[in-house]
């Protein structure tokens, strides 16, 4: 009561004592450096004594390790991967702003800080503690305050990857052991009222934030930018400070040991945003890079197709209202609203204007394929005509090329660390010299077998496939015309192709399936599963998923002419 200062945090007059003796803001829960003075009578009077603290509770341990609480670990790797995207090019707004206000409001929600009472405060009888003698003191809880001014690292932590590569054997028995505080409570809380922090939702929550910003990139961008390593998350544990020791069930807390999935990543943001009670989302308009119109262009781009069909992909986006604000921004908690994948839709359109002027379907590509060559052999003059022959062979090598060169990095990709892991002082010097001989027997076998040194990553790039209208071999197609498989109609230039097939008739409304058109390669047009081949490598989704929201466009597109006898020219494959 005799403590008036202001807090510096949030200029409250508002303390609290710790287990430790120290003031406490109970507005804000930031600790100070300053102790409680007593005056104690009882054995010498007259004399003016000082209590005598207990000090922090994060004080070393014997082998050098502090004390650390599982959300420090994902504020180090949340740090982290904001630094990432901002190197390479994201909005400085994001990290300090954005993502500290979404993780701040996690944690509050969560009750993990900002709170009056911090949930799992029952760790404090694993971290040794007594309890305090003021009956007002709260435990002391981790500096999440300064989410994005945390200090650097003391020193990269050391890690034995050959634990990390055998978490998933990790018994019962073994798990109540673990380095951080609340780690083996960690699996055991009840978390049906709040989501518990995961590796995969550090993404979400990375996307989140982009997509709030409205920022150049996709979902599909920001994972391909992690599985290249432009974004930490697998191992990202090593960028812990030394101090912070991982062991027991901190490790399969924070080591993962498989690429992040779209679908997941995608419906825990998704989650994450109604957990929050978040507002909504800034518009997503027909200026910003998200739009069905501005990706549409950059799919058509980087499939090395002509710029004509951006026409035909932005008739179908407004015949079919998605690219409407309403339809494309996001509002949390709004269950009537549809989770837009904005980069899947995109690509979704594209396919229905290749079938609408194509058709896919084995044969009517290739009789227009022919029949645009013999109209550009009678036509000398103007842009060459687009041949979807040709455009399949120079696409499918490319992309054949592409692939085996992801399989073979995929497949030599180390799944370890760099740095060992310990877990004692004691087994630190063994580890260390096992290590060390391990990447001297490297060294020495890929010396006598002449193997070449990995080559630096790549710089980033928003394209995966390149393709320049100024090389000889005609192998870009963007400026090709598309009159050679169009005619003219009162005036205007229409497809000369009048059926078309639709995916399938009837959409599933199965909640377990997860699926609006069940896809298998055999039952589908061998161009069609080459077209969704295409964008699922550039998207590095599955087939099924560009599919799925083809199907949907389709029923859009052709609902009036479903919701009667069709007297169209149509084949309807089931």
């Amino acid at each position: 009561r005799d403590f008036n200062e202001r807090c510096a945090q949030c200029s409250e007059v508002n303390w609290g004592l710790t287990d430790g003796g120290r003031f406490y803001c109970r507005s804000c829960h930031n600790v100070t450096e300053r102790t409680r003075e007593v005056v104690n009578t009882e054995f010498i009077s007259n004399t003016r004594v000082q209590t005598i603290s207990k000090g922090s509770r994060r004080q070393e341990k014997n082998d050098g390790a502090c004390e650390w609480y599982v959300c420090e670990g994902f504020q180090i790797v949340l740090k982290k991967q904001a630094e990432a995207l901002e190197a390479l090019g994201v909005c400085p707004q994001m990290k300090d702003e954005i993502l500290c206000n979404f993780w701040k409001c996690y944690l509050q929600k969560s009750k993990q800080a900002y709170c009056n009472r911090p949930a799992g405060e029952t760790v404090k009888a694993l971290s040794g503690c007594d309890s305090s003698t003021d009956v007002d003191s709260e435990p002391e809880r981790p500096s999440v305050l300064h989410f994005l001014s945390l200090s650097e690292s003391d020193g990269d932590l050391q890690t034995d990857c050959s634990f990390a590569s055998s978490t998933s054997r990790v018994s019962e028995s073994t798990s109540v052991y673990s380095g951080s505080v609340d780690g083996s409570l960690y699996f055991t809380k009840n978390e049906k009222d709040k989501l518990r922090m995961t590796m995969p939702m550090t993404l979400s929550f990375c996307y989140m934030a982009l997509l709030w910003l409205r920022e150049p990139m996709t979902l599909s961008d920001l994972l391909r930018y992690v599985v290249e390593g432009h974004v930490p998350y697998l191992n990202v544990f090593q960028h812990f400070p030394e101090k912070m020791k991982l062991c027991g069930l901190d490790l399969r807390i924070f080591c993962v040991e498989s690429w992040p999935v779209y679908e997941e990543v995608h419906n825990k943001m998704h989650e994450l945003a109604a957990f929050l009670d978040l507002p909504r989302f800034p518009d997503i308009t027909d200026s910003c890079f998200l739009h069905p119109d501005m990706l549409c262009m950059k799919y058509l781009m980087e499939a090395n197709l002509p710029d004509e069909l951006h026409n035909w992909t932005c008739r179908v986006v407004k015949k079919i209202g998605i690219g409407e604000a309403d339809f494309l921004t996001l509002v949390p908690g709004n269950k009537s609203t549809r989770k837009v994948k904005y980069d899947i839709l995109a690509a979704a359109v594209v396919v229905v204007v290749l079938k609408l002027l194509f058709l896919l379907d084995d044969n009517y590509e290739w009789l227009l394929s022919d029949f645009a060559e013999e109209r550009s052999k009678n036509s000398k003059e103007g842009a060459p005509y687009f041949e979807f022959k040709k455009w399949y062979k120079v696409i499918k090598c490319t992309v054949d090329a592409e692939q085996r060169k992801l399989d073979e990095k995929r497949a030599k990709y180390l799944w370890r660390c760099e740095k060992p892991l310990f877990y004692s002082a004691k087994k630190k010097s063994k580890v260390l010299k096992r290590r060390q001989m391990t990447v001297n027997l490297q060294n020495q076998f890929g010396k006598l077998s002449g193997s070449v040194r990995p080559a630096e990553k790549p710089n980033p790039s928003s394209f995966q496939l390149s393709w320049s209208e100024e090389n000889t071999d005609g192998s870009c197609f963007h400026g090709h015309s598309l009159e050679g498989i169009l005619q003219e109609k009162c005036g205007l230039l229409t497809a000369m192709n009048t059926d078309y097939w639709l995916c399938t008739v009837k959409l599933c409304k199965e909640k377990l399936c997860g699926h609006l058109g069940h896809y298998s390669e055999v039952d589908f047009p061998q161009s069609y599963h080459f077209v969704l081949r295409l964008f699922s490598f550039l998207l590095r989704i599955q087939p099924s998923y560009i599919h799925d929201e083809v199907c949907l466009i389709e029923h859009k597109l052709f609902n009036k002419k479903l919701c009667k006898k069709p007297k169209y020219k149509a084949v309807l494959r089931s």
